[in-house]
């Protein structure tokens, strides 16, 4: 399956900034079942923009714009053909216990089981595995699958009820949260109760139509889940937010321990201003890779709202006498 991918990010700031350093994660990966034949990545105002691959194969862009300036856009572009996932079944042997910490035994796997930033194990986090009977039994998958779709039924999806930061106290308390949110919670869950290697996966979801899409998760966003080590299978990735294995519909950008290694944008700026951050995802089934002489078509209602976004703010009002006073002083 092929799938053409249009990221847009806006930062909007009230004041002119001086300059904008910013590092994008928006790059699909070339692993496992997936291949990026081709991206793009434009910046306005124009710059310059290196790249890199951190430690664990994820694609960093970074930049810098030095002049001033009262927004910052960034729209990615790419073309990726994910294959058929390996079909995984409901439940392995209880022997598989022991071959998994064989396989931990003999990899380098401590950054994903051991605590990170947002997946740090709270009371309320051993009130909800006391819950769910969050132990090792039966087998491996046969755990995971159950705990899958466990905190798919506990938590609501609810857009914008947590921020990028918030701890995953804010959602066990409201019981109510984001794909980030049900993420780090099934991560916090699996190192600290199983013990067995997590980690986090940011990327996209691709939505079917409307008639048939029963995902809960926005298809205007971009998407979280978790991969678990599994004997015999390796990382097997797994949805709570919409109750999934992660198959050809998960396009993988950045693996890391949570959301604080893999953002799809982390940066700063120069000057005193308030920022606006304005995201939207399209994600759309694709013929293949283009011709040579032709691009990647572009949806008529997405030109329109990325040329509204690249579209000079209105210039502020000219200061009145007291205002540039109270500047200069």
């Amino acid at each position: 399956m092929f799938y053409s991918i249009r990221h847009l990010t806006k930062f909007l700031y009230d004041h002119a900034v001086s300059e904008s350093m910013m590092e994008t994660r928006m790059h699909p990966r070339s692993d496992q079942n997936q291949r990026c034949l081709t991206f793009h990545l434009s910046v306005s105002p124009r710059c310059r923009v290196f790249s890199y691959r951190d430690h664990l194969a994820n694609n960093v862009h970074h930049f810098d714009i030095p002049g001033q300036h009262r927004q910052l856009v960034i729209v990615a572009e790419s073309l990726v053909e994910v294959q058929p996932a390996t079909d995984i079944p409901s439940f392995l042997v209880p022997e598989a216990w022991d071959d998994l910490d064989a396989m931990v035994a003999q990899g380098d796997y401590w950054e994903f089981l051991f605590p990170s930033e947002f997946t740090a194990p709270t009371p309320l986090l051993d009130k909800l595995a006391q819950e769910m009977d969050v132990v090792r039994r039966d087998d491996p998958l046969m755990v995971m699958h159950e705990l899958n779709g466990r905190l798919y039924k506990y938590f609501d999806y609810k857009p914008r009820s947590t921020k990028v930061d918030s701890p995953i106290d804010v959602a066990l308390e409201s019981r109510q949260g984001v794909c980030q949110d049900f993420a780090h919670i099934m991560i916090s869950l699996v190192r600290t109760k199983l013990k067995m290697p997590c980690r986090y996966v940011s990327g996209y979801l691709a939505h079917r139509d409307r008639d048939h899409d029963t995902d809960r998760s926005a298809a205007s966003a971009t998407h979280a889940w978790i991969e678990v080590l599994m004997p015999h299978f390796g990382w097997v990735g797994f949805d709570p937010t919409n109750w999934l294995v992660a198959g050809e519909r998960h396009i993988r950008t950045a693996i890391g321990r949570d959301y604080a290694d893999v953002p799809p944008t982390h940066g700063m700026f120069r000057g005193r201003a308030k920022s606006e951050l304005t995201v939207a995802v399209r994600v759309t089934p694709s013929e293949g890779t283009p011709s040579m002489d032709r691009d990647l078509p572009v949806p008529e209602d997405w030109s329109i709202l990325v040329e509204k976004a690249q579209a000079l703010p209105e210039a502020p009002p000219p200061l009145s006498r007291q205002q540039q006073m109270a500047q200069q002083q």
